[in-house]
């Protein structure tokens, strides 16, 4: 069996002011080409090294693209897209003839004139490789299900968790349902159904914990080859943005096609139950101020780099230095001119600094602030997804007043403690630790919170799902319809 492969992804927020260019897939991030699964895990190769452990232990003659996962940020630049694609499809026709084609995609990528870049490539991929051969593309749970994907592939695998700690597993998954089909053990068909929600779903806490386990129970039983829940990505101006449930059945597609829609209902159901409350900045200070036994983690949801916002709003900063708390620490900000000045600084120097608020409305208004530089770094990383690093670049540890501000030089969500104390800021001290990130933080974060609770601050990912301006997706949806179903 000759297997292709190749990851080429980033997730789009439309919304955003950051346009996402070459330099975003070929110099900030993953980039390889033919030899990513042979370097350390980041987040796109780590399906890579899978397929290609697997792969070489079943005899497979292995060929391998391109691998990039550019940073979330605003719509790909329509040149650089086709030049990537163009580059996989090219690697593609020197491969062939191959019997199986595996991709890592995000599920969200969005360029100029493309609105599907995942169903474009799969399309493409097809009219290469022909019928016969077998198409298996793995999603980031956030994405658009799209008929295109459907129609191209043979399987799609979607990560179950949230915080992504799936994603080696998954990829796992994904190759063997296309070996099986490659040896005509299994006919693998696939359901979508609408869940006309648009929301985030938090899969460590109940009911969430409770649905991902009785998704994975159905799998391998009564003809149910696979299920994911699509969660969709909310600040993606495009038709097929929304919540999906996907069902891959054994040659039986109104069997995917029912399970779908009933654990789609089901999905519907939970739908106030599922949903994450939100702080105000004030109510969620005074929670941390009332209790000093261990930190109160909160989440700059907003601001999350990770969705494609500019990590650098200053509205909660602002707020801790009004209202003069001491026992904060807050990160991480992007912004490369304050490290630069830091570093000019020197350790131990104290000046007048102007922090965050530099990328337009959504960052806010910068926060000018007599800082002392603690301690810097030249290289600075932290723990990522599924036990990757991410790189963080050049970074400043800056204290004012009682507040600690972690700041660095590559635009990244804090996903880790090592985030702060790689650089000696200990947490276990502080009363407030503010991490600008939604979810993806939650597993490292957790051990070490009294409680983690979300903050609905400015940026340029609200959590108010209801009034996101849509201009692609015509079709009702909760909550900005009480009920999608009746109208």
């Amino acid at each position: 069996m000759k297997l292709f492969m190749a990851t080429l992804a980033t997730e789009t927020n439309t919304f955003s002011p950051i346009p996402t260019g070459r330099s975003a897939f070929m110099g900030e991030r993953t980039w390889f080409r033919r030899d990513g699964s042979r370097h350390s895990p980041q987040i796109g190769n780590i399906p890579l090294i899978a397929w290609r452990r697997l792969g070489e232990a079943d005899g497979c003659d292995v060929a391998e693209s391109i691998c990039t996962f550019a940073q979330p940020a605003g719509t790909t630049v329509r040149r650089v897209y086709e030049e990537l694609r163009d580059m996989l499809l090219d690697d593609l026709r020197q491969a062939m003839p191959v019997d199986v084609v595996l991709l890592f995609m995000h599920g969200a990528m969005v360029a100029d004139g493309y609105d599907d870049c995942e169903g474009d490539t799969l399309a493409r991929v097809r009219a290469i490789v022909g019928p016969k051969a077998v198409i298996g593309i793995e999603l980031d749970l956030h994405c658009h299900l799209t008929e295109e994907m459907r129609q191209s592939a043979n399987a799609i695998v979607i990560f179950k968790e949230y915080p992504h700690t799936d994603i080696e597993d998954r990829a796992v998954d994904l190759y063997h349902l296309c070996r099986r089909t490659v040896a005509g053990e299994i006919h693998p068909v696939m359901a979508y159904y609408d869940c006309r929600m648009i929301s985030m779903w938090r899969t460590p806490v109940p009911p969430m914990r409770g649905f991902v386990d009785r998704m994975s129970a159905l799998e391998g039983k009564d003809g149910i080859l696979s299920v994911s829940f699509g969660h969709g990505f909310p600040w993606g101006d495009v038709e097929a943005v929304g919540a999906r449930m996907l069902v891959i059945a054994d040659g039986d597609a109104g069997k995917a096609q029912a399970l779908a829609e009933r654990l789609g209902q089901e999905i519907w159901r939970m739908r106030d139950e599922a949903s994450t409350s939100h702080e105000t900045i004030d109510d969620a200070i005074g929670l941390g101020l009332a209790h000093s036994s261990a930190p109160l983690v909160l989440a700059d949801v907003a601001d999350n780099a990770g969705g494609g916002a500019p990590s650098d709003n200053t509205a909660i900063l602002r707020r801790l230095v009004e209202r003069r708390v001491s026992g904060a620490a807050i990160g991480c900000f992007w912004d490369p001119m304050a490290v630069r000045f830091c570093m000019e600084a020197g350790e131990g120097a104290e000046f007048l600094l102007r922090i965050g608020g530099k990328c337009g409305p959504s960052s806010g208004d910068p926060v000018d602030l007599r800082v002392a530089v603690r301690k810097l770094a030249e290289e600075h990383s932290q723990v990522g997804l599924s036990g990757s690093r991410a790189d963080l670049g050049a970074s400043a540890w800056v204290s004012a007043g009682g507040i600690d501000i972690v700041l660095v030089s590559i635009r990244q969500q804090t996903f880790a403690p090592d985030a702060f104390t790689g650089l000696g800021l200990e947490l276990s001290d502080k009363r407030i630790v503010v991490v600008k990130s939604t979810q993806h933080f939650h597993a490292a974060f957790a051990p070490l919170a009294r409680e983690i609770r979300y903050v609905a601050a400015p940026g340029a990912i609200p959590p108010d799902y209801g009034n996101i301006p849509f201009t692609k997706r015509t079709a009702p949806y909760w909550p900005r319809v009480a009920d999608p179903f009746a109208a």
